[in-house]
């Protein structure tokens, strides 16, 4: 029978590799560890990395909480009565920031929740946000996601690949976060375990596309134009989590702990009045790439 014991096992070692892997490509940053305890029920450890070689600022974070269904849940479940029902989420979370414009911001979050009522889901995902597209990386990016998928349901990728479209998605801009990967929530449509195995190689496939997505990007040159750019890019993706992200609402909605849930904005962004990128720029380019139903493979 498989348990939320032994799913949350699971998620603290996923948070172990992909820290290990993460510092041993970065070469000069280590993760801090804070351990912290919500006063309803749970906790977690949250890492961060900052000012490395190649990461600026990251946050690889385990949670495990639990207590009264929150208010939102209620509301979404208006037909059911869950007033005397408890729930238990736990997953991993993670959001790096680079020094190098070259290289992508990436996002990745595996978790699983229940109820006391029988009520249980699989969710999460992983989506790149390059500060210059390149055509490259997104192929690489999105053959490694599809491989996952593949394993799974044939299905999978093309259907959580428009979900991640859908979902990240910066309305008031009109243009999507970054080049898209893959969302799934509420996933219950078959065995916990067939689920459980599917969402173990999502999360076992971060570590190896991030670190050579960071390799080969690494060590490119930039100019002073490219670092402007990247703090506007970096402003658009704090627009998105403070304005739209699941995840950052259902920690504010539980009581989390706001260093945890913060973590994912950068040590800096900007916003620039009315900004226009020149025509046929790199800038212009990775502008007319932030779009909907994109094939990158």
């Amino acid at each position: 029978m498989l348990s939320k014991e032994i799913i949350t096992d699971w998620f603290k070692k996923l948070q172990d590799e992909i820290c290990f892997a993460l510092e041993n490509e970065d070469g000069l940053g280590v993760f801090i560890e804070d351990n912290w305890e919500r006063t309803e029920g749970g906790g977690g450890r949250t890492r961060i990395i900052q000012n490395g070689n190649v990461i600026e600022k990251g946050g690889v974070n385990f949670s495990a909480v639990h207590g009264a269904v929150p208010a939102f849940l209620k509301n979404d479940n208006s037909s059911v009565q869950l007033d005397n029902h408890t729930f238990y989420a736990t997953g991993v979370s993670i959001v790096i920031h680079p020094n190098n414009p070259m290289v992508p911001i990436i996002h990745m979050n595996v978790r699983y929740f229940e109820m006391s009522n029988g009520t249980w889901w699989f969710g999460g995902g992983i989506d790149l946000t390059p500060h210059y597209v390149s055509e490259n990386d997104a192929k690489f990016f999105h053959t490694q996601l599809k491989n996952a998928c593949d394993k799974h349901d044939v299905n999978y990728y093309p259907e959580f690949k428009k979900w991640a479209d859908d979902y990240f998605f910066i309305s008031h801009r009109n243009e999507t976060r970054g080049i898209g990967g893959i969302f799934f929530d509420r996933l219950n449509n078959k065995s916990k375990e067939q689920l459980f195995e599917f969402v173990k190689d999502v999360g076992l496939t971060f570590a190896p596309t991030y670190v050579k997505l960071m390799n080969i990007n690494k060590s490119k040159s930039f100019t002073e134009q490219n670092k402007k750019w990247q703090l506007l890019r970096r402003g658009r993706y704090v627009e998105f989590n403070l304005v739209y992200d699941k995840g950052t609402k259902f920690g504010l909605e539980t009581n989390g702990r706001i260093e945890s849930i913060l973590m994912s904005l950068p040590q800096t962004a900007s916003w620039e009045y009315n900004y226009q990128s020149e025509m046929n720029s790199k800038e212009q380019y990775t502008l007319n790439s932030l779009k909907k139903g994109i094939v990158w493979i």
